[in-house]
């Protein structure tokens, strides 16, 4: 029983790096024209690249549009990619980008409105069965008090699941800076977890 926690967390990161490696594969071979290979790619990172931008804009109504956005602007690069950084990594950048790109072209029109709809964003982005947060807390909600910084080192490394080193690349900044976001990050959530069961436990006590 002692040794099991430390087993399963090797064989959880072993595995976790294997699909990350099947799936730099799948890209390298689309680089090179094959068909199957780019609907693999597609499939296996649809999710993650929907669930991020789902967080970084907060508009659940552009999510496909980025979405979409992000594949075919990684499919018009895949001729450069040349598989030094995991292609999960590497795509979740252009989504990065094409979430700021959407920023800058919302700055120059007239808004529609002054605020995202989370509401909805919660519905359809929160991460099922999360350890640490209760049923009937909205995740989503919580991480719309952090600043964008911590709240995109978060969803990186503990929603999508990337090493720190590849976070790091991801928002362009050293490994350091994401370890801290995150770390504070967690203490702002932990602290909004707690203010949130307070109710709770006065209404027991």
């Amino acid at each position: 029983m002692i040794t099991s926690a430390p087993l399963d967390l090797h064989s959880k990161t072993d595995k976790a790096a294997s699909i990350d490696e099947s799936i730099t594969a799948w890209a390298l071979a689309a680089r090179g024209g094959d068909a199957d290979a780019v609907e693999q790619f597609v499939r296996a990172l649809q999710r993650d690249v929907q669930r991020f931008v789902a967080h970084l804009c907060g508009d659940p109504q552009a999510v496909d549009d980025l979405a979409q956005d992000t594949f075919l602007r990684a499919l018009g690069s895949l001729h450069r990619f040349e598989g030094r950084s995991s292609a999960r990594a590497w795509l979740l950048s252009i989504a990065r980008r094409a979430v700021i790109d959407s920023y800058r072209y919302a700055a120059a029109r007239p808004r529609l409105s002054d605020a995202p709809d989370w509401q909805l964003a919660v519905e359809l982005a929160q991460p099922q069965d999360l350890p640490g947060f209760d049923e009937g807390i909205a995740l989503l909600d919580l991480l719309a008090a952090l600043p964008d910084e911590r709240r995109e080192a978060f969803i990186l490394t503990q929603l999508v699941g990337l090493p720190y080193a590849e976070a790091a690349e991801v928002s362009d900044c050293p490994v350091g800076t994401v370890r801290s976001r995150v770390a504070r990050a967690r203490a702002t959530l932990m602290g909004l977890l707690d203010e949130a069961e307070e109710p709770t436990a006065l209404a027991a006590a």
